[in-house]
C-alpha cells in the first residue's frame, strides 16, 4: 500500500496530466476525503479501502466532476453544508451577501428579525445569517423540493433548525407577511451562455440554479414587482448579481420604488452584492 506522500504525488501527476490547474489542492482534498481526516501524516500507509475510495474520487475528478461534489459537502462562512444534485455549491464569493447584510443590520443583529431567502439551495445564506443573528428566524424558498430538504438538513447540522423553515415555491408566489431582510443569490447566467461554461459547472450544477432567462435578468424582474410588499418598515434586500448587471438591476428596482443603498465587492474585485431599500 502507498503512503500518503506517495499517493498524493501520484494523484497530482494524474490531475496535472489532465490539465487540471488546481491539481495540488484537489489531490490533498481528495486524500483527506478518502482518509476521512484533515490531518495527513505523510508517512501513513493507506489501507485497501482508502486506496479504493481515492481511486474512485480521482476517476470522477478526471471526468470533470468538481471536488466538492465528489466529497458531498463544502464549507461556507465557517459552517459545513451538505450538497445534493439540486443545489449549487456554496461559493466564497457569495459570502459577500452575508457580509453586506450583517454590516447593513449593524446593531439590529441582536433583534428578533424575520428573514427571507429566495432560491435558498443549500440554505447557506439563510443559515449563515441565522448563525450570526441569534434571535432571528428565517424562511427559505426554492423551486426544488430536494433543495428544500437539503437546506433543512443543513439547518439541523448547523444548529439553527428551530429558527429556520424551508418551503417549495416559485419565488414570491403565495408569500405574505413582512420581512426585515430579504436575500437572494438567484440564477443570473443568460441561457445562451450556459453551454460555454466550464464542464464542472454546466454538467454538475443544476441548470435551474444557473439559468436566468435569455438575458440573465428574469429573477430580478420578479423581485422588483414582488418584493416591496414583503418588506417590513426599515427592511432591506441584498442580491447577488453577475458581471455587468448592476445598471439593469438598479433600473428595475428603481421603477418599483426600491433605491440602491450600497454595493459590495467580492475578494476578486467584482461588484457582487447590491443592497436595496424603499426610496
Amino acid at each position: 500500500m502507498p503512503t500518503v506522500r506517495e499517493a498524493r504525488r501520484l494523484a497530482v501527476q494524474a490531475l496535472r496530466k489532465a490539465g487540471i490547474d488546481t491539481a495540488g489542492l484537489d489531490a490533498r482534498l481528495l486524500l483527506e476525503g478518502s482518509l476521512e481526516t484533515r490531518q495527513l501524516d505523510p508517512d501513513r500507509l493507506l489501507d485497501a479501502a482508502a486506496v479504493t475510495r481515492l481511486a474512485g474520487f480521482l476517476r470522477r475528478r478526471l471526468a470533470g466532476e468538481p471536488v466538492w461534489r465528489i466529497l458531498g459537502e463544502r464549507e461556507f462562512w465557517g459552517l459545513t453544508f451538505h450538497l445534493s444534485p439540486a443545489t449549487l455549491e456554496p461559493r466564497p464569493d457569495s459570502e459577500t451577501i452575508v457580509e453586506a447584510a450583517l454590516e447593513q443590520l449593524g446593531r439590529r443583529r441582536g433583534e428578533a428579525l424575520s428573514m427571507l431567502d429566495l432560491g435558498t439551495g443549500t440554505g447557506c445564506l439563510l443559515i449563515a445569517l441565522l448563525s450570526e443573528c441569534r434571535q432571528a428566524t428565517g424562511l427559505g424558498i426554492d423551486l426544488s423540493d430536494e433543495a428544500c430538504r437539503t437546506a433543512a438538513g443543513n439547518a439541523a447540522l448547523n444548529g439553527v433548525a428551530a429558527r429556520a423553515s424551508f418551503r417549495q415555491g416559485n419565488w414570491t408566489e403565495g408569500l405574505d407577511g413582512s420581512f426585515d431582510l430579504i436575500v437572494s443569490n438567484p440564477p443570473y447566467i443568460p441561457a445562451p451562455e450556459i453551454a460555454t461554461l466550464s464542464v464542472e459547472v454546466r454538467e454538475h450544477d443544476p441548470r435551474l440554479a444557473l439559468d436566468g432567462g435569455p438575458d440573465g435578468l428574469a429573477p430580478y424582474r420578479i423581485f422588483a414587482r414582488g418584493l416591496p410588499r414583503l418588506l417590513a418598515p426599515g427592511g432591506f434586500i441584498v442580491f447577488e448579481i453577475g458581471a455587468g448587471q448592476k445598471p439593469d438591476v438598479v433600473a428595475m428596482m428603481a421603477a418599483e420604488g426600491l433605491e440602491l443603498q450600497a454595493s459590495r465587492y467580492d475578494l476578486g474585485g467584482h461588484e457582487r452584492a447590491l443592497i436595496f431599500a424603499p426610496a
